[in-house]
């Protein structure tokens, strides 16, 4: 009898010990990130900067010089195990730099109702002269502009009315007004991010895609002509690149 009841107990263990393993919510994993580039639908990598190729919403042919950018604050929210990551990262696509990278380890596989990050740095994480590697970049903002750093340098050629070539500055800060010894802030630009809700059931890289061309159309068709360069000063510029941002990036 002892003998007998041993044995069951060693089977309800084995069992208890199976469900668990087979449970996906008692299951660690990784969550990497993959930011894939494109111009409404064609695929973009460094080795098309530098070529006229591409043309916005409002007719112009432009070439694609330097694109980099910078997120931040990546939050998986679940009931269960939300995470939340104040690490940053430049993204550089013509150096083909932090294209990908891991945000979560070891964090509970199971449903998350939202994944999101930050374009730029929010105001508090926004500190002038805090990030080293930033600095490095000269990825900073002159004091009189606010200080802190870029949300986003885009930077390339476009043809003009007269076909002739002609730069640009994409440049996206937090907007402000009254450069100088008191600068002032009329809006917040930097925007999160929501991928929506997902299924996590095993280590996954999320692909985000970016479609640059959006920077030049919705909900504002950009025109070149007009606003071309020394946007950084120009917080009526900033905010329509605020606005189109909000449709750069969606889910793969």
């Amino acid at each position: 009898m002892k003998k007998k009841l041993i044995f069951i107990l060693f089977f309800i263990v084995l069992i208890s010990c199976s469900e668990n393993d087979n449970n996906p919510t008692n299951t660690l994993i990784s969550v990497s990130f993959n930011f894939v580039h494109h111009w409404d639908g064609i695929p973009i990598n460094n080795n098309d900067f530098n070529s006229f190729q591409f043309t916005n919403a409002n007719g112009e042919v432009i070439s694609i010089e330097r694109l980099r950018y910078l997120v931040s604050n990546f939050n998986l929210i679940s009931t269960k195990q939300p995470f939340n990551s104040d690490a940053y990262y430049l993204i550089d696509v013509g150096q083909d730099e932090n294209l990908s990278f891991i945000v979560a380890q070891d964090i509970s596989a199971g449903s998350y109702s939202a994944i999101s990050f930050t374009f730029g740095f929010s105001n508090e994480n926004n500190i002038d002269g805090a990030y080293t590697d930033l600095n490095s970049a000269n990825f900073n903002v002159p004091v009189i502009l606010g200080g802190g750093y870029h949300y986003m340098q885009f930077d390339g050629e476009y043809l003009d009315s007269n076909d002739e070539e002609q730069p640009f500055n994409y440049h996206t800060i937090r907007a402000v007004d009254n450069p100088g010894a008191n600068p002032t802030f009329p809006q917040d630009t930097f925007f999160e991010v929501n991928l929506g809700s997902l299924n996590l059931t095993q280590d996954t890289t999320i692909d985000v895609n970016v479609n640059i061309a959006e920077w030049f159309k919705n909900p504002h068709t950009w025109d070149l002509n007009v606003l071309n360069t020394v946007l950084m000063p120009n917080s009526s510029a900033q905010i329509l690149m605020y606005d189109n941002g909000q449709n750069v990036f969606s889910l793969e």
